[in-house]
């Protein structure tokens, strides 16, 4: 029986193609409105193009397994891009590529260092001699000089510093140039040639400022810096030349502090050297006073904000200055005393209005001449003078209160050189000042004495050595300089002044010094230190002394202009009692037999001269027949007179007769001789 095939129900009547069609478009029509708001084309069209990354092609054939028929695809580890792949990513990041190009800048050529330091030359060359020949026509070359001076190279720099030093040397007028507005107070016309040199010297007054700011800011360069000890160097140089030639000019104030900066350091090198040799030409070339004061209270200012620590050459820079023999008045720490011409010449005349008015025009007419010919008025110097005597007696005071140790021989040197210039007020001061220093000078030594006290000090390695024995002796010198810098007959007699404390520590320190081993060394003497005590104070010393060139009076000069002071005063050489001279007398000749043969021959001159003048007085120390004195001779007494000299006889003139020096010998023959023959 034949099968039937199974028959289909239809569930739902078929529909007209119309009605089909309709309901479709409906729906699309329908979402395509609902989306059609959240689509983005462009947004998404970008983002194709940049994600979309770009499909590899299959390049291996099929394989049939089990019945079927697969494809092939090659590992991730070798697939490898084809030029043409790599062509195509470049094609597709080129928009990126445009971009970043157009961000960065052009790049400039690397020139060699060489070849800018050529061009830097011949620029440099080019631009002296434009400025040489025609200053007034290149005025705008003074701008070209400092931009190649900015240059990073250090060859380049250095080059423009000594090229802009040696032009604005030639070109820098005689006289001070001042600002137009100073010039012109009212609206006048100027003629062509007037505008012209105008404005040369405008711009050459800019450009010289530039240049000194230059030079301040290289002259303070880091030892780090590259090139910065060699431009540091140049700096200095050119910024003490334009000081030395040019102390008139504008800037002169920004020169001295560049210089004075470098002097604040307590290291010693050329460059220290070339700033002290500057300032001591300053000082001595300088007619008008003005620049002096500038650089002495610049001076002083640093001194005073390093708490004086500072080297002991730049105190002695004092000593040049030129009013040590020029200034005729006195005066001190707070005031000057003017001579009596000076007071003369401000007394008022009386004058009629009408020859008021006319003095009024000629003194305007001749200071407008006077700052034409750059003359110097004396008053005017005399006042700078008196300004700058002022501010270094207050420097010499205050360290003197401070007892600054390594400053105390420059303090009382100075002070020895400008005793003709001191008022009588302010030598009381000076004298308590040179007191207290030999008080605490002997408080320091009675000190370093004792063991416990000098381990402490061995361990304060940082504070600064001392020399009891020379300060005490340098204050000795320094006070009988000061009287003899007074009208010292009459001062002594006005101001009541006793000067018995100098003379009684004199006394008393004669038998210690006689023992000292480093009498005859000075500043600049060779000497090896102990090897059982290499860091004494005494090597300490003298390495710190050795460069000085003021202080350098051995510790016997010293002992010698002490006791001729005391014994044979300039000022009364007959006045001096018995009884000190023969005291003195008999102590020098114990002395004598313990210090080396030059301080011998020294001391044995001295009473030589003694003799010639007091023979009459102390020859009984000679014979013991004329024994004037009764009692025992005590050479450590506190003080000269509680000595009792004339109860004893001079005995070691028979031993220093035996003397191994030829010329101990004959002095003592000499010293014995000038005595006898004025008895």
């Amino acid at each position: 029986m034949a099968s039937r095939p199974s028959k289909k129900r239809k569930l739902t009547p078929p529909q007209s193609d119309d009605e089909g069609d309709s309901r479709s478009n409906a729906k699309i029509q329908k979402s395509f409105f609902q989306n059609a708001a959240k689509w983005d084309l462009l947004e998404d069209q970008y983002k194709a193009k940049r994600g979309k990354k770009k499909e590899k092609e299959n390049t291996r054939l099929p394989v049939k397994r089990d019945g079927r028929v697969e494809a092939v695809f090659a590992p991730l580890e070798s697939l490898k891009e084809s030029d043409d792949d790599w062509l195509g990513d470049a094609g597709d990041n080129s928009g990126d590529d445009d971009e970043a190009e157009e961000q960065k800048p052009p790049e400039e050529p690397v020139i060699p260092v060489k070849q800018q330091i050529r061009s830097a030359k011949e620029e440099l060359a080019k631009l002296a001699t434009a400025l040489n020949e025609e200053p007034y026509e290149n005025a705008g070359a003074f701008k070209a000089l400092t931009k190649i001076g900015q240059s990073r190279i250090p060859a380049i720099v250095t080059l423009s510093l000594v090229t802009r030093m040696a032009i604005y040397k030639d070109l820098i007028p005689g006289y001070r140039i001042r600002p137009i507005s100073e010039d012109l107070p009212g609206g006048e016309k100027l003629s062509k040639e007037v505008r012209t040199i105008r404005t040369f010297e405008q711009s050459l007054v800019s450009g010289y400022q530039n240049y000194v700011k230059e030079l301040a800011r290289y002259a303070k360069a880091r030892k780090g810096e590259a090139g910065g000890d060699g431009i540091a160097s140049v700096a200095i140089t050119c910024a003490s030349s334009l000081l030395t030639t040019h102390p008139h000019f504008n800037f002169r104030s920004d020169l001295i502090n560049i210089l004075v900066w470098k002097l604040s350091t307590r290291r010693t090198d050329k460059d220290f050297e070339k700033a002290i040799s500057a300032l001591i030409t300053l000082f001595n070339e300088d007619e008008e006073g003005r620049p002096s004061f500038e650089a002495v209270s610049t001076l002083c200012r640093m001194m005073k904000a390093k708490e004086f620590l500072v080297h002991e050459s730049v105190l002695n820079l004092f000593l040049h200055l030129r009013l040590l023999s020029e200034f005729s008045g006195k005066a001190s720490q707070d005031s000057v005393d003017l001579p009596m011409e000076s007071r003369k010449k401000q007394k008022k005349v009386f004058r009629t209005k009408k020859e008021r008015k006319q003095l009024k025009e000629e003194r305007a007419f001749q200071k407008d001449m006077d700052q034409a010919d750059a003359n110097v008025l004396h008053e005017e110097r005399d006042r700078m003078q008196s300004e700058c005597l002022k501010a270094v007696f207050a420097t010499y005071f205050k360290i003197l209160k401070l007892r600054i140790p390594h400053l105390m021989g420059a303090v009382l040197e100075g002070l020895a050189k400008f005793s003709h210039l001191i008022n009588q007020q302010f030598f009381g001061d000076l004298l308590e000042a040179l007191k207290d220093l030999i008080r605490y000078s002997e408080s320091d030594e009675n000190a370093s004495e004792d063991p416990e006290a000098a381990a402490e000090a061995d361990e304060e390695e940082d504070e600064p050595t001392r020399n009891p024995t020379r300060e005490s002796l340098l204050c000795t010198v320094t006070a009988f300089a000061l009287l003899a810098g007074q009208d010292a007959h009459n001062a002594k007699a006005d101001l009541h002044l006793d000067l018995s404390f100098f003379t009684t520590h004199l006394w008393q320190t004669l038998l210690p010094i006689s023992q000292n081993a480093d009498l005859e060394l000075g500043a600049r003497s060779l000497h090896l230190p102990d090897p059982d005590a290499p860091g004494s104070s005494e090597s300490k010393l003298r390495t710190d002394t050795r460069a000085n060139k003021v202080n350098l009076q051995t510790t016997t000069v010293l002992l010698i202009r002490c006791l001729t002071a005391v014994l044979l005063p300039p000022w009364n050489i007959r006045s001096t009692p018995p009884l000190r001279l023969a005291a003195f007398a008999k102590q020098l000749m114990s002395t004598s037999l313990h210090v080396p043969e030059k301080s011998a021959q020294a001391l044995l001159a001295l009473l030589a001269d003694v003799g010639n003048t007091h023979g009459r007085k102390i020859a009984a120390l000679w014979n013991t027949e004329e024994r004037k004195g009764d009692g025992v001779f005590n050479a450590l007494s506190r003080s000269e007179e509680g000595s009792n000299p004339f109860a004893t006889t001079v005995w070691e003139g028979e031993i220093l007769r035996r003397h191994y020096c030829p010329k101990v010998r004959d002095a003592v023959k000499i010293m014995e001789k000038s005595i006898m023959s004025d008895k």
